[in-house]
């Protein structure tokens, strides 16, 4: 993976510690959906950030580590699938990026959001923008840290239920993973209002 030509942007306005916030397992069978909330500093640059997806594992834990030391703040929220199921995904992701605005140790003063769905957090400006884990560095580090954490948490939980190879698939609706549902049932971690058995939902 190369380097950008031209690092991200920190954030869409400088000078009011603005929270860029993404979310990652929303299209999971298992386990959480997980957000996460960064506020970088104005001046902050790094060639690598960028959205988790275009990343390889060694390089989102590479860049973990840059996030976690040198943001202004940051927080990981996970919502659990039973609560996936009792509000839907869409209100899970939004109350968990919500809840992860909540943690900051600072409170933002604007949020962005990935994506075209958000509610209103607090008094604040908040906008959404489509793709924006490329375009903006806090967002990027949103996704990064949302999406390290959840695979951290799927890995350990891979140890209650390794028949679901979820220390590969991270809950996601693969073949292998239909199949074991299929072979076993679901676990308490699966998400009951999810067309587990679909094939025509596998997305790789």
């Amino acid at each position: 993976m190369s380097a950008l030509t031209n690092p991200l942007p920190s954030c869409f306005t400088k000078g009011v510690n603005e929270a860029g916030c993404d979310e990652a397992g929303r299209g999971c069978l298992a386990g959480p959906v997980t957000a996460a909330a960064v506020i970088l500093p104005d001046d902050f640059s790094h060639p690598w950030i960028n959205d988790s997806k275009q990343l390889t594992e060694k390089r989102r834990e590479e860049l973990r580590g840059v996030i976690e030391r040198e943001a202004v703040a940051w927080a990981v929220v996970h919502v659990d699938n039973e609560e996936i199921d009792r509000i839907n995904i869409l209100q899970a992701s939004i109350t968990a990026m919500h809840r992860a605005l909540d943690a900051l140790s600072v409170r933002p003063g604007a949020v962005i959001v990935d994506g075209n769905k958000f509610r209103q957090y607090a008094d604040l400006p908040c906008r959404t923008f489509v793709k924006g884990d490329g375009r903006f560095a806090n967002i990027a580090a949103a996704s990064i840290l949302a999406k390290t954490h959840r695979d951290e948490l799927m890995t350990r939980l891979h140890g209650q239920y390794p028949a679901y190879g979820w220390d590969v698939n991270k809950g996601y609706p693969t073949k292998a993973h239909r199949a074991a549902i299929e072979a076993y049932g679901a676990t308490p971690l699966h998400r009951t209002t999810f067309r587990l058995l679909d094939p025509q939902l596998t997305l790789f």
